[in-house]
């Protein structure tokens, strides 16, 4: 029953992981290039290397039925570019970032 246990764990930290990596790549996409410079940090392109490189691994340690279930190590990696990605960069961009859309009460026009 303990080694069942252990296995479901480690799969929900292993999709978890998975998961924010995604979320944060997904999310740089939707940013401006210009906001990550305004905002003191790298580059987008550097960031989306880092986070593509995350998906990669993040996927790489997934168990087999799932991902290729090899090198599970690649998921603590995985886990620390999703985090510093979540908790530091896109706040700090996200003021640099047009909302699109209507948002509120429109000014002006019709």
């Amino acid at each position: 029953m303990i080694p069942a246990l252990q296995t479901a764990i480690f799969i929900i930290f292993y999709v978890a992981i998975f998961g924010a990596s995604v979320w944060a790549l997904l999310d740089l996409l939707r940013r401006p290039t210009a906001a990550f410079t305004a905002a003191g940090k790298l580059t987008k392109a550097k960031w989306g290397g880092i986070l593509g490189l995350s998906v990669a691994a993040s996927f790489m340690a997934l168990p087999y039925p799932i991902g290729l279930g090899f090198l599970p190590f690649l998921a603590l990696g995985a886990a620390v570019a999703a985090i510093v990605y979540l908790v530091d960069v896109k706040p700090a961009v996200t003021p640099y970032t047009k909302r699109r859309g209507p948002r509120g009460p429109q000014r002006g026009g019709w």
